[in-house]
């Protein structure tokens, strides 16, 4: 079985913030730096889900928003790959739309006349 390992690599302030974040993989040569990072893991045994979220001080507002905008678009279209779930994922991807209209990323849609 080929294994590939990733490591996150998070620097903290005195005050336990974190300062930096990098990473980096097995088939990638180089660390690269983030902003922040989202990590959700589903437990086997105990069907829970353990998550970890972490973001810089450096991390602006408009940053979050594109990050979360990104994350939530992606989600949306494995949870249709996985499941096959049109409409689920439909309705996902129009909350999707929503969001990135209400924070600024994407123009607001004008409805049709």
């Amino acid at each position: 079985m080929k294994k590939n390992k990733i490591t996150i690599e998070v620097g903290l302030g005195e005050d336990q913030i974190p300062e930096t974040i990098h990473w980096t993989a097995t088939q990638k040569e180089n660390a690269s730096e983030a902003k922040a990072f989202l990590l959700s893991i589903f437990e086997k045994d105990s069907l829970d889900t353990l998550k970890i979220d972490l973001w810089t001080k450096e991390m602006q507002v408009t940053e979050m928003d594109r990050f979360f905008y990104q994350t939530l678009r992606a989600l949306a279209d494995t949870y249709y790959k996985s499941t096959n779930n049109k409409n689920l994922a439909g309705d996902m991807q129009r909350f999707v739309q929503y969001f990135a209209e209400e924070t600024g990323i994407i123009p607001k849609s004008t409805p049709d006349h």
